[in-house]
């Protein structure tokens, strides 16, 4: 196994279990580790020591009596502070809940407790998670642990920071146009949005409902794909809350064959092109699964140009009124969103056509499904940028925000770097329901080409 702090979920899970170190170790590793790096990261905002080590202390204890709490048992944690949890301040990145100790944990919390995980901190976020960065009043910047002069993504990007760091071993994001997607890129690192449906968003700081609750899906990171299917098997299924949530059985990636898939990739969407070292990874990973058997067609669905137009026009479209009610229930006065003050919402009919347009584009791209299992894109036309500079690129997001719109599963997976040394993932998207396909094709590719590297620039 390798060290505590950067070991998989799946291995130092076994490893406590099996008694060849103590879940008090492992949890010891994260803090130390979070000592290190936090003040050059920002990347975990509120921490509790002494109650892990209890909890720690609580796991070995009953581990010895022969008593397993779950396949997590004992595993230390982070959680994007988005989420409530009882035992720790939830902000959500917004001053009138600075102080805010929630009632009860999120869905996802309490079930990753309840499989034995640990949570030793939360992490930092944008204001509401509406930011491709990850900076808010409270809490300040986070730093990319690959060049802390750049950002590490939005809105999950403590949470990437963190992983990628060796602070933690998993953490939990949410995603409303990229905020998993994107931050696993940035920071060379696994993680995987599931089918809209598969996830209950309960406690979270943006809720579930909405006209555009299908946006908004929670799922983990962690360094290595294989702990992914490990994560999302804990945290998926109904609560009875989220009344989108569907009772679909979830797959088994190590059931599906590589050389059986029909697999369609682009290397750019036609909204606007990726630096050249991005488009060759893609290739490159294409080209990987095409000698392991598999079929594949470079091509790409034929409506995905619309996506950004589609996607920022949605977001847009109630004049920013539901950000506004979210702000006035956290008791915030000053906010940190500036395009809000100037929103303007649709009319009604351009409202209308704009629905139509939305549920045009996914009939058509779920008829392109009909001739492929996969495709394989650019996760976003950049690598890692300067904070400033993310404003400026909005629509390099198109590349995940057309995944939203679809609520189709897509995982990322670390599959090269640039040649300064940044991470460049790979975005595997699936039909709905097939994350098992999704996780076996990013797994193939973290297998065959790169994956999860070390930050070695980073305080070792």
């Amino acid at each position: 196994m390798n060290a505590p702090a950067y070991s998989s979920v799946t291995e130092l899970a076994l490893s406590i279990r099996s008694k060849k170190i103590s879940s008090r170790q492992a949890v010891q590793a994260c803090l130390d580790r979070i000592e290190k790096i936090n003040p050059v990261l920002n990347a975990v905002v509120q921490i509790s020591k002494k109650a892990a080590i209890k909890k720690a202390d609580l796991s070995d204890q009953a581990l010895a009596a022969g008593q397993i709490f779950g396949p997590l048992h004992g595993v230390p944690m982070t959680l994007k502070d988005s989420f409530d949890s009882k035992d720790f301040i939830s902000t959500g990145g917004t001053l009138g809940r600075k102080a805010f100790i929630p009632p009860e944990d999120a869905t996802v919390l309490k079930r990753l407790k309840h499989a034995g995980a640990i949570l030793i901190g939360k992490t930092n976020t944008p204001e509401l998670t509406l930011s491709y960065n990850t900076d808010n009043l409270i809490y300040g910047q986070t730093s990319n642990p690959y060049d802390t002069r750049l950002s590490p993504g939005g809105s999950s990007g403590g949470a990437a920071a963190v992983v990628a760091a060796g602070g933690s071993s998993f953490d939990i994001g949410s995603d409303f146009g990229g905020s998993l997607r994107y931050p696993a890129h940035c920071c060379g690192i696994a993680t995987i949005k599931p089918t809209s449906g598969r996830v209950p968003r309960t406690g979270h700081i943006l809720p579930f409902g909405g006209m555009l609750d299908a946006f908004q899906q929670i799922g983990p990171f962690a360094r290595y794909v294989k702990d992914l299917k490990l994560l999302l098997s804990v945290i998926c299924g109904p609560d009875g809350i989220d009344p989108a949530i569907v009772p679909m059985p979830f797959g088994d990636p190590d059931n599906i064959e590589i050389k059986n898939l029909r697999v369609a990739f682009h290397t750019d969407n036609g909204i606007v092109s990726p630096l050249p070292e991005i488009q060759d990874i893609v290739s490159d990973a294409a080209e990987a699964m095409e000698k392991k058997g598999a079929v594949i067609n470079k091509t790409r669905p034929g409506s995905i140009e619309q996506a950004f137009d589609i996607a920022m026009g949605l977001i847009a479209s109630d004049g920013g009124a539901s950000t506004r009610r979210l702000l006035e229930k956290a008791g915030t006065k000053t906010h940190g969103l500036p395009w809000l003050d100037t929103a303007q919402p649709a009319g009604a009919e351009d409202l209308d056509r704009l629905f139509l347009k939305w549920d045009q584009f996914k009939s058509t791209m779920l008829s392109f499904f009909q001739d492929y299992d996969i495709i394989l894109s650019p996760v976003n036309a950049f690598c890692a940028l300067h904070n400033d500079d993310i404003a400026g690129h909005l629509e390099s997001f198109s590349y995940t925000m057309a995944y939203n719109l679809t609520g189709w599963p897509a995982a990322v997976v670390r599959a090269g770097s640039t040649s300064k040394g940044l991470p460049i993932g790979i975005q595997v998207i699936a039909r709905p329901w097939r994350e098992d396909m999704a996780l076996a094709v990013a797994q193939f590719i973290e297998d065959e080409m790169e994956g999860y590297r070390h930050p070695d620039n980073l305080i070792c």
